[in-house]
């Protein structure tokens, strides 16, 4: 019987055969664990990160993990924004769009990120 998140990896599979990041539009990925939220941009080509930013540097141990991913996402479209990157192509792995993806996604498109 398969797990959750073998599940979850499959889709991610599916997805990343289409999704693709470059230098001028970077391919910005997400990871969430139980605990913590990771967002890093990719550019593909080059195999390289260009900005990585997780929830542990924000140090925010008192706030619930919506309004973390909200706090991530501002502060990720500020460093994005100072690496000069205004589009990206969204990498969600496999989740669903609700929830810490979702607060991540808005917050970020509101800092003036395009997906």
């Amino acid at each position: 019987m398969k797990s959750k998140n073998d599940h979850r990896l499959k889709r991610k599979l599916s997805i990343r055969k289409n999704v693709s990041g470059t230098a001028l539009k970077p391919r910005l990925a997400i990871f969430r664990s139980n605990a913590h939220m990771f967002a890093q941009l990719i550019d593909d080509e080059n195999s390289k990160t260009l900005v990585g930013l997780s929830d542990i540097k924000l140090k925010t141990k008192e706030a619930k993990k919506v309004e973390t991913a909200v706090l991530l996402g501002k502060e990720f479209a500020k460093l994005a924004s100072a690496k000069k990157i205004t589009e990206v192509v969204f990498d969600r792995s496999g989740y669903k769009f609700h929830g810490r993806i979702k607060a991540f996604a808005d917050t970020a498109r509101e800092g003036g990120l395009k997906f």
